[in-house]
């Protein structure tokens, strides 16, 4: 389904009952975020601000959850659109024998041709106002975080185009902006737009920008999606709509844009230009990403429609609205995954704890021994899968839906001593934990249930005796630097427990590890993550979340075998701590959590009753601001 426009999606949203207009006056620095934070972690709304104090008004949380994510995408399940990629591909690839069978085809390559983006002519609905004298402060750009450097757009389609092929590739990356007609661009190094500037760097042009906001839902996921170079990221748009994008000629650049758009911002990048200093920035990992030099964007032109409204987004401590946008890529990518590479793959998981890029879940039918590593090396050799810290390989006999009865057949199948993996590589650029930006270790595990070639000797899976249950006291009687444990998934059969620990001592993690893993407490214990005292790990999922984010898996893992430990489980222990230069020679700054400012959570409580979003919602900040390390951004050396 197309929608026509942003607004014909937002009354789709209202009548199902999925969008909360909201009146108020509501600052975008700092209050929209504290609102939405506390909206999208009780699986609320989607919110439209309508008095934001500039001319337009503010939509946000319009894909944060999975029904809303498949209104956008126009669709009753996101595995719809992997089961259509499937069928084509099928249908377009299977034998064509006679003239019949080839001639049966036109209709369809006549309906794919109809999907194709078209530049038309004349003006958009997206150019019913030009102002060529262009003034960001008239849009509500939000300041999300207490400590970002400014006002971020973050939701913004962001065209450019190769200078020597003419090819177009549609990205999202975040823009701070620093004045009425300047920001930051903020493209890693991996990604095409990034090319597009050293291309235009060599041949000494200024670089044609153009960023759309609004428009059809379907714009702003196909600029996220991960697309292999040179697929045009309207021919995805226009295959799931089932409908062409209508692209029109910016006023000022070189650069088309789709026509229904609610706002463009027209302009360039000139490669001879000093880069500016950005950041930082509330990102995706629930940590902010802190602040480095990226290339300026000089607006010449800002076009609208009469009625636009502006769409936003946050990003933090998870779950937030990106987890559902990154659901739908995993569930769309499944199909030509599993169709050009890994034909045995059934299934994938990207746990929202995991932020995308930390930690995924695949599920393969398998057949033979070694399966699952093969499986772990092409995936890391797959697009952006090649950022995926940690990998987990399960077989066909598991619903990994169910994340207890998965979690207990990786424990069940996983031998520390056989089944790992560890390896190297690049990571995403907003890893932290990585001694080096952007390179890291990898971690495989193989929870295959193992053919008999796959196994040590003499050594046979078995469950975790649940009746075998570490006391804290005990522990803390020998190791009084221990502060909690989180036993909570040993009482339901899953070997891994939670440590946390004051650390004060140079290879303290290793030191107390080596030492309680000879225990008898610990003899059936296989995994083992330690974590910092602030950390309240009394939900797993925080604390899943917080040591998928601080280890680099590489540097901070400890294999132990059976023999070390006095055991027949050997044991893999995770150090997910904080990393110090005095006590662990990391050199990197450490970035803080994300959290609110106390007058601004003083400021929503007391609006609260005047928003119409129902009973009361404390602010998430008041369960993370115990762990949260003090300072700025960054924690204080």
């Amino acid at each position: 389904m197309a929608y026509k426009n942003l607004q014909e999606f937002i009354s789709a949203l209202e009548k199902a009952g999925e969008l909360v207009r909201i009146k108020t006056y509501v600052n975008p620095e700092l209050e929209i975020t504290e609102i939405t934070d506390r909206v999208s972690k009780q699986d609320g709304p989607a919110l439209l601000f309508e008095n934001t104090g500039t001319p337009f008004p503010l939509l946000i949380n319009s894909m944060g959850s999975y029904k809303r994510m498949c209104m956008a995408l126009g669709v009753k399940d996101m595995d719809d659109i992997s089961q259509d990629i499937e069928a084509l591909f099928k249908e377009l690839t299977s034998p064509k024998e006679s003239i019949v069978d080839k001639l049966k085809m036109l209709p369809r390559l006549g309906k794919i041709a109809s999907w194709m983006p078209k530049v038309i002519s004349g003006k958009g609905e997206c150019q019913q106002v030009i102002n060529l004298k262009p003034d960001l402060s008239q849009i509500p750009v939000m300041k999300c975080w207490p400590e970002d450097g400014g006002p971020f757009i973050t939701l913004p389609v962001i065209h450019t185009k190769d200078p020597n092929t003419g090819i177009r590739n549609v990205g999202m990356y975040r823009m701070q902006v620093f004045d009425k007609d300047l920001t930051a661009l903020h493209w890693h190094r991996h990604k095409v737009s990034a090319r597009h500037f050293e291309e235009y760097k060599k041949l000494g042009k200024k670089m044609p920008v153009a960023v759309a906001l609004g428009g059809d839902p379907v714009y702003t996921y196909a600029a996220t999606a991960p697309l292999p170079d040179g697929i045009d990221e309207y021919m995805l748009a226009g295959f799931i709509r089932k409908k062409k994008v209508e692209l029109v000629q910016c006023i000022t650049q070189d650069v088309q844009v789709p026509a229904d758009a609610d706002i463009i911002i027209e302009g360039y990048v000139d490669p001879e230009e000093e880069f500016i200093w950005e950041g930082p920035f509330g990102d995706h990992t629930g940590y902010y990403s802190l602040p480095d030099w990226y290339p300026r964007f000089h607006v010449t032109c800002i076009t609208h429609r009469k009625d636009a409204v502006y769409p936003s987004t946050i990003v933090g401590i998870p779950p937030q609205e990106d987890a559902w946008i990154g659901k739908a890529t995993e569930r769309i990518f499944l199909a030509p995954i599993k169709m050009t590479m890994v034909p045995e793959i059934m299934d994938m998981e990207l746990p929202i704890e995991g932020v995308f890029h930390n930690l995924a879940i695949v599920q393969i039918e398998k057949s033979y021994p070694g399966q699952a590593l093969k499986v772990m090396n092409s995936l890391w050799g797959a697009g952006q899968m090649m950022f995926t810290k940690m990998m987990v390989v399960v077989d066909q006999h598991v619903n990994i839906r169910d994340q207890v009865a998965l979690a207990k057949y990786v424990s069940d199948n996983f031998d520390p001593e056989q089944d790992l993996v560890v390896s190297q590589g690049p990571t995403d650029v907003l890893d932290h934990s990585c001694s080096k930006m952007a390179f890291g270790g990898k971690l495989g595990i193989d929870a295959t249930k193992k053919f008999a070639e796959e196994l040590r000797p003499a050594y046979q899976p078995k469950p975790y005796p649940t009746a075998q249950i570490p006391d804290l006291q005990t522990i803390k009687t020998a190791y009084p630097e221990i502060a909690a444990l989180n036993t909570s998934l040993l009482e339901q059969g899953i070997s891994l427990i939670f440590i946390t620990l004051k650390k004060s001592i140079p290879g303290q993690v290793k030191k107390v590890a080596k030492g309680i893993s000879l225990m008898p407490e610990f003899s059936s214990v296989k995994v083992m993550i330690f974590l910092d005292d602030l950390i309240d790990i009394s939900r797993v999922g925080d604390a899943l979340w917080r040591f998928s984010n601080n280890t680099d898996v590489k540097r901070d893992h400890l294999l132990l075998t059976g023999e070390d430990c006095n055991s027949a489980e050997g044991k893999l222990i995770l150090d997910g701590t904080r990393k110090t230069k005095d006590l662990d020679g990391f050199q990197r700054d450490w970035p803080n959590i994300l959290i609110s400012d106390d007058a601004t959570v003083a400021r929503i409580d007391e609006i609260w009753s005047q928003l119409g979003l129902g009973p009361f919602v404390p602010s998430p900040t008041l369960r993370y601001k115990p762990q949260y390390d003090g300072g700025g951004a960054s924690v204080p050396a």
